[in-house]
């Protein structure tokens, strides 16, 4: 394993260097909100070990105390690399701006710097603008009205993407790991993540034509961030045109607009909005736009083209429910979500658009034209000597693997579709209440029949 600094990446060769490393975390605290630290790997990214003894993390733990306000809880390890002891410390902030020693600094590249009276002005202004303390609040919940599968799923994929290096025990030790409870209570951010009661609502909806006159379908999904972003994924997929491509050894479907990019967009939405507003995340299906709606401000001093280009490092409205998301996956890199948005559609051939308003933000996909002989993407069959296309569903995409393996679990069926497990499971009894599946035999041992 190659180890190179980055700006929420530091390396000390050894505990000597202590205060230097609790300047770093103040740094990266005040400019990501997370990060990790090493102890026992050098600057150049050589592993050099550390002498571990019985009070070396306890030491780590009250410096940090002792010299870093507001406080933190890291969760500071011992591991070995390559034979030798290192210790690692992960930590995430929950306030936006932190001093060390007295002194307030903020990660540039690799360097930690000083700010300036003016600097530290601007920030609190930038920070008082933009992001928000409710996430950092207790709420009135506590473990007990949390989704354990939600938490059970979030463990698993986190655990397969190399992102959560602890198994899953209790509810109640996740969220403590995750920096999500206090004195018994969920913060904002957990019960956004997790909870099963006062749901978040994402509404859903199809229109007609151009306008909102006219609606086809209108739905509001209801749940934590994590059942939602599922779900509008799924109502968005099951709608937007698919075309088949037979002209290779085997079948590929396309969709009209990248899935990756629309994907992104809705759990930006999630994660970026403002989860004091009481107002709905949307998703409109216009006949020649998709539309992502956010309620949350964009950053004051800020275009989208900063954020696209990678000028800008990530400003996240609410920190602890991005590190959650980059966890489990969902969010590949903060601050990179405009990026790949505009790359995905770019390398499609889709116009994307991305609009600030007084109360949001919005984000525009250009359908193409249906019926359009070119674009492939009509309800008729087009051939040529290089492919044959025709209109597909999610659903008929579900039907159609599932015949092909009438005996397919879950499990596969969800890595197969590119989906969740949990949105397989609640998309599968849909098929059976619409009377175009049934199981047949046990959950083990049994198959499905498609009707």
């Amino acid at each position: 394993m190659k180890f190179i600094e980055t700006e929420t990446l530091e390396l000390k060769r050894s505990t000597s260097e202590l205060k230097e490393a609790v300047i770093s975390i103040c740094a990266m605290l005040n400019k990501h909100g997370q990060g990790t630290l090493w102890f026992g790997i050098a600057d150049d990214g050589a592993v050099v070990g550390q002498q571990v003894g019985r009070t070396t993390l306890k030491d780590i733990a009250k410096a940090l105390a002792d010299h870093l306000e507001p406080k933190i809880f890291p969760q500071i390890t011992a591991e070995a690399i390559g034979g030798k002891k290192c210790i690692r410390v992960d930590f995430s902030g929950k306030d936006g701006l932190y001093s060390a020693y007295g002194r307030f600094y903020l990660r540039v590249g690799e360097e930690d710097r000083k700010l300036s009276v003016n600097e530290i002005r601007r920030l609190v202004r930038k920070l008082d603008n933009y992001a928000y303390p409710w996430g950092t609040e207790a709420s009135d919940q506590t473990v007990k009205d949390v989704s354990t599968a939600t938490i059970k799923d979030f463990v698993r994929r986190g655990r397969k993407a190399g992102r959560i290096n602890f198994p899953y025990d209790t509810a109640a030790n996740v969220l403590r790991k995750l920096g999500l409870l206090a004195g018994g209570r969920l913060l904002n951010a957990g019960k956004a993540l997790f909870s099963r009661r006062e749901p978040l609502t994402v509404q859903a909806a199809i229109f007609a034509g151009r306008d909102k006159l006219t609606f086809l379908d209108i739905q509001n999904f209801q749940g934590n961030i994590l059942e939602l972003a599922a779900r509008a994924e799924l109502y968005v997929k099951e709608h937007i045109r698919w075309r088949a491509d037979l002209s290779g050894s085997s079948r590929v479907e396309i969709p009209e607009i990248p899935v990756r990019a629309l994907k992104e967009a809705i759990i930006n939405s999630l994660c970026h909005r403002d989860l004091s507003n009481p107002k709905s995340n949307e998703v409109a299906i216009y006949k020649d736009r998709i539309e992502i709606y956010n309620p949350g401000r964009f950053p004051e001093e800020y275009s989208p083209e900063d954020f696209i280009k990678g000028s800008e490092a990530s400003i996240p409205r609410n920190p602890l429910v991005a590190e959650a998301l980059f966890r489990c996956e969902e969010i590949e890199k903060w601050g990179s979500g405009l990026r790949r948005i505009s790359r995905e559609c770019r390398a499609g051939g889709v116009k994307v658009e991305f609009r600030r308003s007084k109360g949001g933000f919005f984000a525009t996909f250009r359908r193409p034209e249906a019926g359009a002989a070119a674009d492939g993407f009509s309800g008729t069959t087009q051939k040529t000597t290089q492919k044959t296309t025709q209109k597909t569903t999610l659903a008929d995409r579900m039907l159609r693997a599932i015949a092909g393996s009438p005996a397919i679990t879950r499990t596969h069926l969800a890595a197969q579709l590119g989906l969740s497990e949990n949105t397989i499971k609640e998309y599968l009894a849909k098929l059976k209440t619409a009377g175009r599946l049934r199981r047949v035999g046990p959950d083990k041992g049994g198959h499905w029949e498609v009707l």
